[in-house]
């Protein structure tokens, strides 16, 4: 019961961001350049390939045959912070 609700917290956490990031997409497409703008968009980009020490951003893994590129990177800005709380305080009721 445990995992299956830590999925669904999950899931529900990660829409909320992909929601809210969406939403501030569109703000940053409808609003005029300026300090709301910016405020809007401005946000924190966490890479994995920076933390092992790869400048390409993509962390390859060849075996001559197949060859595996990895990459994650997830950005945050405040429209998918507000996302994020948003779906928190939906998903307590669903307890």
């Amino acid at each position: 019961m445990k995992k299956r609700l830590w999925g669904y917290i999950t899931l529900g956490l990660v829409t909320g961001a992909m929601i809210g990031s969406l939403i501030g997409s569109l703000l940053g497409w409808i609003l005029p350049e300026g300090v709301v703008k910016d405020f809007f968009l401005l946000g924190v980009s966490f890479d994995l390939a920076g933390l092992v020490g790869n400048e390409s951003g993509v962390i390859v893994l060849d075996l001559i045959i197949v060859t595996f590129k990895f990459g994650l990177s997830i950005a945050l800005n405040f429209t998918s912070l507000i996302g994020l709380a948003t779906a928190y305080y939906f998903l307590r009721f669903l307890r």
